[in-house]
């Protein structure tokens, strides 16, 4: 199902690796047996590693091969900030390096700078420089090499640092070999490092990215892990057995067995976790940390041989220690952002963006939806007004992977603001636009069978979709017409990667409302249905928008078009209460008090002397006006604002950019003060289905009406 494509489950084992990296530094089976703890400390435990591996390949290397630019903007990001982390890493353990004598050993120069780039200057640091230097690999071999043989490469290159850690008692068998790795093992500690171990899981997760996922296989997947997880166990102890490797950190079964729990975790899916991926990442660095404090707590209390010597209680020690340090730090670091955030609010009008309530809606709509059901997520008209790039970047976190606009240079905003996924333009693109598409990998809806002649005609080669028109007489190529929807199916230059239509009346429950949606529905089933009878494949079939979902959830398509209520609204107040779901707000819209001031009865208010205060009030100004989206005729019809959680009718003509509000017995309102237009303020609430009803219009042209100048914050 759609809901269960986020990335709670690869969240959820960031936990599970960051405590498996602590494993292999504590043992925590060693004090009742020691095969036991080699198996889950030395081969089990080294699936952590992979897995960060292959996080980092999926987020990174999961856009279009030819997105180059985008690409690599976002590698020179992940380096600054791995980079950063590194450094912080190599400086917190500075005061330890010293005490163990780590810069009294007599090390040239080049010997540092090969700890820094490759080993790590702490013996649980090399996974950072060698994140770094894998990506960097990758990003070069996918430059030049197909996915296949950048695959291969990175293959090639892992099975070389095979044959020097677990397999090197082979390797030491035969001369050349040997030779080759005595040279390489005069700068690297080992082969466990960006240039042997990295490549591949990295390469793996871009593939995980790029092939699709079967939500219903999540059995599959959990078998072939249980398959290959086996024959990693079985591998490390034979190997450890025969006394072949040299290190324990890479083994042939290692590849399946990490890749299918990738496969697994995505899968699974789930509500995301974003809260674990600072702790984790902190608790990989910190626990070394953990461990001195805690040998050192033990030597002071006398407690060595309950906290120290049974390997169980020192790993779980070392465990909450490192997750009690990590939040600390997780939890600094968010008062510092909150603070700074705090210090930038907008002064004048904004509106707060709840990017939590977002990924709720996506939860809750995909509930309704039958399995194998994915999301085309509507972001046309800047989200509906709520900012299209970070609200279709958080979208695709969380899962969604298929994106709808109205124009083209909508869908350029998004690719230039670094979205990945399939991006279609639900509008008519003129001819000399055609090249955008192809630049910036967006998909054109085929709105006729002569705009698909146009298109041919134009010698691009373009992927689009064929809208068919099933009754709403606004695009398409009516349904009727069968010979000329099949024609569009026919041209050579464009590969159809979906079929759809529109439902006119999706929103009413009236019969007649309801007759014709069915009568749509019909019609368009008869149309894929002669499309695919003629051997053309339609691609992904999509129908229902917020409305069809809601009322209309027994459907089957490949995709669903959510747009409104992606945003927690529905049109008017009366759908919002029948709709049956539980479906929360997004934005909120507010704006500052800025003067406060007694009118006496009688004295007029604003422009054109259309109000006059019927009793002595206190009025006061508020920074907000019809320049940025506020209904001029909401003082007229009856519109309030909400000031310290109460109701104030708005007087006076609405100004361009203020408005007036009455505040009388609503305690000491001052300059400054919060008013809030559309959103709750203690337990009062105006919505934005609220606000359209007073100017009898819908919220989708409430929220997108709201002006660019009135500041998007993201909480």
């Amino acid at each position: 199902m759609a809901a269960k494509l986020g990335y709670g489950g690869v969240d959820r084992f960031r936990l599970a690796a960051a405590l498996l990296v602590v494993a292999n530094h504590t043992g925590p089976l060693s004090s009742y047996s020691l095969t036991a703890d080699f198996l889950l400390s030395g081969v089990l435990a080294r699936l952590a590693n992979a897995f960060f591996f292959m996080v980092s390949g999926y987020f990174l290397f999961g856009r279009p091969r030819d997105d180059r630019r985008q690409e690599r903007a976002a590698l020179g990001r992940f380096l600054s900030r791995i980079g950063l982390f590194y450094a912080a890493g190599m400086l917190l353990y500075l005061p330890l390096n010293v005490y163990d004598g780590y810069f009294a050993s007599g090390k040239g120069v080049l010997s540092y700078a090969e700890d820094i780039a490759f080993n790590g200057t702490m013996y649980h640091l090399w996974y950072l420089p060698a994140v770094m230097l894998g990506m960097c690999i990758v990003y070069g071999l996918r430059g030049v090499l197909s996915d296949r043989w950048t695959l291969g490469a990175s293959a090639f290159l892992y099975a070389l640092g095979l044959l020097g850690d677990s397999y090197y008692g082979l390797t030491a068998k035969a001369g050349v070999l040997s030779s080759f790795y005595d040279v390489l093992f005069e700068g690297f500690h080992y082969t466990r490092n960006g240039l042997f171990f990295a490549p591949l899981y990295i390469a793996l997760g871009a593939l995980a990215a790029r092939r699709p996922l079967r939500p219903g296989f999540v059995r599959g997947y959990a078998g072939m892990l249980l398959i290959s997880s086996g024959l990693l166990l079985a591998e490390g102890k034979a190997l450890h057995e025969a006394g072949w490797p040299r290190h324990d950190s890479m083994y042939a079964a290692m590849v399946p067995a990490a890749y299918f729990l990738f496969r697994l975790l995505l899968a699974w899916g789930g509500a995301e976790r974003r809260l674990l991926r600072p702790i984790c990442a902190w608790m990989y660095v910190l626990h070394p940390l953990a461990i001195v404090l805690l040998r050192g707590i033990a030597e002071a209390t006398g407690l060595v041989p309950f906290l120290i010597r049974n390997s169980l209680v020192y790993f779980l020690s070392v465990s909450v220690l490192s997750a009690l340090l990590s939040m600390a730090v997780v939890c600094l670091d968010r008062l510092r952002k909150r603070r700074r955030k705090t210090g930038n609010i907008p002064s004048r009008a904004w509106a707060e963006i709840d990017l939590g309530h977002l990924e709720h809606n996506i939860g809750a709509l995909g509930s309704l939806l039958p399995g194998g059901t994915q999301m085309m997520a509507v972001v046309k008209a800047d989200a509906y007004g709520h900012g299209g790039v970070p609200i279709a970047k958080r979208l695709y976190k969380a899962g969604v992977r298929f994106f709808a606009v109205a124009e083209v240079d909508e869908g350029i905003a998004l690719r230039r603001g670094g979205l990945r996924g399939d991006i279609l333009v639900l509008g008519y693109t003129p001819s000399h636009r055609l090249t955008d598409l192809v630049r910036f990998k967006l998909m054109q809806t085929v709105v006729s069978a002569d705009d698909a002649e146009r298109l041919q005609a134009s010698g691009h080669r373009l992927a689009v979709h064929v809208k068919i028109d099933t009754g709403m007489n606004r695009l398409g190529e009516p349904s009727g017409r069968i010979e000329r929807v099949l024609s569009m199916y026919r041209h050579s230059r464009l590969r159809v990667a979906g079929t759809f239509s529109h439902l006119a009346a999706a929103d009413g429950t009236e019969p007649e409302a309801v007759a014709f949606t069915r009568g749509q529905i019909d019609r368009f089933l008869r149309a894929v249905a002669e499309v695919r009878a003629a051997g053309f494949d339609p691609g992904p079939v999509h129908l229902q928008s917020s409305y069809g979902i809601l009322n209309y959830p027994e459907l089957r398509f490949d995709l669903v078009r959510p747009g409104i209520a992606l945003y927690g609204l529905l049109a008017n107040e009366r759908d919002k209460k029948a709709a049956g779901i539980d479906l929360r707000p997004v934005l909120a819209l507010k704006a500052t008090v800025t003067r406060v001031e007694t009118v006496r009865a009688g004295e007029h208010v604003g422009y054109g002397m259309s109000y006059a205060a019927s009793r002595d009030s206190v009025v006061a100004t508020v920074s907000i006006g019809y320049a940025d989206g506020v209904p001029r005729e909401l003082s007229e019809r009856g519109g309030c604002v909400l000031v310290r959680g109460r109701r104030a009718p708005i007087v006076g003509r609405i100004c361009m950019d203020q408005m007036m509000a009455d505040v009388t017995g609503i305690g000491e309102v001052r300059p400054g003060d919060t008013v809030t237009l559309i959103g709750a303020d203690g337990d009062e609430c105006i919505t934005a289905e609220e606000v359209a009803g007073w100017t009898g219009t819908i919220s989708n042209e409430t929220v997108t009406s709201i002006g660019a100048r009135v500041a998007r914050r993201y909480v």
